[in-house]
């Protein structure tokens, strides 16, 4: 049954109190509301998303692994065919038939993920220099790439002789075998090591160029495969010029996703250097301006 009296016997109760409260005084008076706070303005950095990528998408690990799972299960092939040879015929100076067999990994990016010290470039608003660089492999912090561990260890079960070619300089030999070795990928001895200053006799080394050795691995060793994250570390690139890189890609085409593996890396490599006549000494802001003006935009 309803009780229509309920109601405003509530409403009067309810006025009744609220006409007995005090009017605040002025110390009870709220304080004003502060002004809103400016947000801080954050530098643009080229490598943001990039790192970013590397870092913390889903993507790049699936990528990463697809690449070195698709590597393993060619290995048996590359073992059984006895003229199967990951050198270009004008890099190999000697027969490969016969010759214990190897892979050819680079580190940087390919192996190790130096996605960390990036950060810290991006943090900092400051580029790649040399000081900081060894300073970061001396930390022996880099983690593998995902899916590396478990490929080299399936190429040395196979007796296959896993050998790193790095533009690390060779005085950091130390601490990157150290850290290697602590995140579980094979290292035969310290001559698996081909750093950049590696004396190789009869073959006269330019700047980072990996063809000498390249060569100097194939005097010792049949190689299956070659693992890297720039064209510049499976053939020697003559020109850095977008033309040049292209041409080259497109003349082995054939051998990626068979003898030659490609990791993915967003953060640099020498494709970024070609598009503004590989002049580092530019300012960083010109360089910024020639690589807006290189990217093909859709017309509105």
């Amino acid at each position: 049954m309803r009780r229509p009296y309920a109601f405003t016997a509530l409403f009067i109760a309810t006025f009744a109190l609220g006409a007995c409260r005090s009017t605040p005084v002025a110390s009870e008076t709220p304080p004003p509301a502060a002004p809103p706070v400016a947000a801080a303005t954050v530098p643009a950095d080229d490598n943001l998303n990039a790192v970013l990528w590397v870092q913390r998408s889903a993507e790049y690990q699936a990528a990463a692994e697809t690449v070195y799972r698709a590597a393993t299960a060619r290995l048996d092939a590359a073992l059984k065919d006895p003229s199967w040879d990951a050198l270009v015929p004008e890099e190999r100076a000697n027969a490969a038939r016969g010759l214990p067999p190897a892979v050819v990994m680079d580190i940087d990016e390919t192996v190790l993920d130096n996605s960390p010290y990036q950060a810290r470039l991006v943090r900092d608003g400051t580029e790649y220099n040399e000081v900081t660089w060894d300073a970061w492999v001396r930390e022996q912090r880099a983690k593998p790439v995902p899916g590396v561990v478990e490929f080299a260890r399936a190429a040395q079960a196979k007796g296959i002789t896993v050998i790193y070619i790095s533009n690390r300089a060779e005085h950091l030999i130390e601490p990157t075998l150290a850290n290697l070795r602590a995140v579980g990928l094979p290292v035969k001895d310290d001559s698996v090591f081909l750093g950049l200053g590696t004396h190789v006799p009869d073959c006269e080394q330019e700047g980072s160029e990996k063809l000498c050795r390249r060569q100097f691995a194939g005097r010792s060793y049949r190689v299956l495969m070659q693992f890297g994250d720039q064209l510049g570390d499976f053939a020697q690139i003559l020109a850095n010029t977008p033309e040049a890189r292209a041409e080259l890609q497109a003349r082995h085409r054939g051998w990626f996703g068979e003898r030659w593996w490609m990791l993915p890396n967003p953060t640099y490599g020498s494709w970024e250097p070609a598009l503004f006549n590989n002049n580092w000494r530019e300012p960083r802001e010109v360089r910024r301006d020639t690589k807006r003006k290189a990217m093909d935009v859709a017309s509105p």
